[in-house]
């Protein structure tokens, strides 16, 4: 009876805690240096997923040495935030090659949850979170994908948590524009048995894109449906919980090359150039080098251009990132998630905008 009356008290203190936490702030973490990660606020942080791992034949697999000191020194983090979830991520952009064939094979999918399950416990890690882009439909050139994806996703998801439990996490990362949202899941079996959605709602406007526009828009303007606000209330509509969704922000720029000088660049015929790191947004797309700051009211959206250059740039900052998280909470989201943190300051960098902006707006529910 004590023990059953103590089980009882823990769960309630711990679903208290988590009332009180209110939103997870997941990130992502590509960095190369095991070091690196120590210099950032992990305090502000809920989960961090070790990105990436890739299969090995139908297993898991951590490919290098160094990924292993990297995760070692993720799950270290736990001393600093003991209440820190660590995850492995499979696949990302390029790197799910096999996904398709082999997760069409029961078999398959039991050995791979197998060994989910035996990493997280060689590691002492909290969980897996699922990038294969895309189940269903087109992703990564020449990578296979075939109609049966849905169902085969549907069916290792059962089987993750058939072998993981309750206890471990399971998320993955959807594409946040819509055909990827209409077509690539089967979303009510797979919500039952996830713990979240991780919703890449960047790269809305990408580097197959012909024209211009913002890659992360808060809101759809009259020129691009897409957007975290349409992303939401598609997945609302098809019975996706508010409470399992984790909204998507950028830590970098996207930079585009021969644009017109026309309404600051936005919605223009362009090329893409590159990517920009939050970090080096100071040095590289300064004032002082030409950039002009431009702010889109309707999406709720930065830009910037330069006329002498004709370079565009599309990106989040400070001011977007409060708003994406206020809206989060707002909506009763679960959470906001970014790529990647390794791009971030190590102070007053857009990780303590998302944690100011928490606070700001759990205290004023």
């Amino acid at each position: 009876m004590w023990k059953s009356l103590l089980a009882f008290l823990f769960c309630l203190c711990a679903g208290a805690a988590r009332a009180q936490q209110g939103l997870s702030v997941i990130a992502y973490y590509a960095g190369s240096n095991p070091a690196q990660v120590d210099s950032f606020p992990v305090e502000k942080l809920t989960h961090i997923i070790f990105s990436f791992c890739h299969l090995k034949g139908n297993e898991l697999h951590v490919d290098r040495a160094v990924d292993t000191l990297i995760i070692r020194k993720l799950v270290s983090l736990k001393e600093r935030n003991p209440n820190l979830k660590v995850m492995f991520s499979l696949g990302g952009w390029g790197g799910c090659a096999t996904c398709s064939p082999v997760f069409a094979d029961k078999d398959n999918r039991k050995t791979f949850a197998k060994s989910v399950r035996d990493l997280c416990e060689y590691f002492g890690a909290d969980g897996i979170d699922l990038d294969w882009e895309y189940p269903t439909i087109s992703g990564f050139p020449d990578h296979p994908y075939s109609p049966n994806d849905k169902q085969n996703f549907t069916a290792l998801v059962i089987k993750l948590r058939k072998k993981l439990g309750r206890r471990r996490e399971i998320s993955f990362a959807a594409g946040g524009f819509n055909q990827y949202i209409d077509e690539a899941v089967e979303w009510k079996p797979v919500m039952k048995r996830v713990d979240r959605v991780n919703l890449m709602t960047y790269d809305l406007v990408n580097g197959f894109s012909g024209s211009t526009g913002h890659h992360t828009p808060l809101y759809s303007t009259g020129k691009q449906i897409e957007s975290i606000d349409n992303a939401v209330q598609r997945l609302e509509a098809k019975g996706v919980p508010s409470a399992k969704i984790a909204i998507g922000a950028a830590f970098y720029g996207r930079v585009w090359e021969a644009v017109l000088d026309s309404n600051g660049g936005l919605y223009q015929q362009g090329h893409f150039r590159k990517s920009v790191s939050f970090k080096n947004f100071g040095t590289e797309l300064s004032a002082d080098s030409g950039f002009v700051y431009h702010w889109d009211e309707k999406a709720q959206a930065p830009y910037l251009y330069n006329p002498t250059q004709h370079l565009f740039v599309t990106h989040d900052d400070k001011r977007s990132i409060a708003l994406k998280t206020q809206y989060a909470i707002d909506r009763r989201l679960g959470g906001i998630m970014f790529w990647q943190l390794g791009e971030d300051l190590f102070t007053e960098g857009l990780l303590d905008a998302i944690d100011q902006a928490r606070i700001a707006g759990l205290k004023n529910k």
